[in-house]
């Protein structure tokens, strides 16, 4: 009775389009309410099935902030297994000073565990954003700036990704399906080994897919040109000069080598996005000079690296 049931329902087309429609609730609505008034399935079944059709409805922005955190943790652990930390405290507390009050200034200015900033030591020109704050810059993208403007380019970018959740955006469907759905059926009870594994592989599937979406694949141009756009704004906040963002961009456009492993493999064509954010400010014809005191500072706390 139930397989007649559920094949009622797909013969109705109310179930074409799962994974992606936001009528998913009143799917299962429909299924719960009829099952159990024709008495095909008990009432406890249909609650469950009435959470889980809330469950399918959802995306990466109903994932809450705690749960970001744990996934960028899990994330960043992948990062450092591929990476070694740069041991220099001074740099990186430096690192950490400018990103907090960048972060600040941005539409997203508070994490659930904080922003955390960290340099890599690869001589790599990249950086990366995993969810809910967690940012690493290599020395080889610290080295190609020349000032803290460029810097604070660099960095403001890679809040912008965590401001638009794109890290998030990178799990597949799919797998919010799964980890929802269990969640969802299953909160009244403990769970159990089937439903315990169903979790654990969406968890380590959702955590592949955005790490090889940072460090392989690269996010699409459309969700850079959100970061670059989220960068100018944050930047004119603070009071560095956005024009710093399309010199950086230049510089890493100068450094390109298609098949390396870096931004050339993890990032649109530079040309790209420096056409993109012209659209967005106002580029001097003579760029200012940062004031002496902020590029003694950049220069005395990155010395060496």
């Amino acid at each position: 009775m139930k397989r007649r049931l559920l094949n009622l329902l797909i013969a109705s087309g109310l179930v074409a389009g799962l994974f992606f429609v936001s009528g998913c609730e009143t799917v299962s609505e429909i299924g719960a309410t009829v099952g159990e008034a024709t008495g095909t399935i008990r009432p406890e079944e249909a609650e469950s099935l009435r959470r889980a059709g809330v469950a399918v409805g959802r995306t990466f922005e109903d994932i809450t902030p705690e749960q970001e955190y744990y996934i960028g943790r899990a994330v960043s652990a992948t990062i450092l297994s591929e990476y070694q930390p740069y041991d220099n405290p001074s740099a990186n507390t430096y690192l950490n000073e400018l990103g907090q009050a960048l972060a600040l200034a941005s539409d997203k200015p508070e994490t659930y565990g904080g922003y955390r900033f960290m340099i890599l030591d690869s001589d790599e020109i990249n950086a990366f954003a995993a969810p809910g704050g967690f940012i690493f810059i290599t020395r080889g993208m610290l080295r190609l700036c020349e000032t803290e403007d460029e810097l604070a380019a660099v960095l403001a970018h890679e809040i912008g990704h965590v401001q638009h959740h794109h890290g998030l955006r990178a799990i597949k469907s799919s797998r919010l399906v799964t980890a929802f759905t269990v969640l969802a059926i299953e909160t009244t009870r403990t769970l159990a080994g089937d439903e315990m594994q169903q979790l654990t592989e969406a968890f380590e599937g959702s955590i592949g897919d955005i790490t090889h979406t940072l460090m392989t694949s690269g996010y699409s141009r459309r969700l850079e040109r959100e970061a670059d756009a989220a960068a100018v704004t944050i930047m004119k906040r603070v009071g560095y000069q956005p024009a710093a963002l399309q010199r950086m961009l230049e510089e890493m456009d100068r450094q390109l080598e298609p098949g390396r492993r870096d931004f050339a493999s993890t990032h649109p064509p530079p040309r790209d996005r420096i056409r993109d954010i012209r659209r967005m400010i106002d580029i001097p014809a003579v760029a200012a000079e940062p004031p002496a005191a902020r590029q003694q500072r950049f220069e005395r706390a990155l010395q060496g690296v």
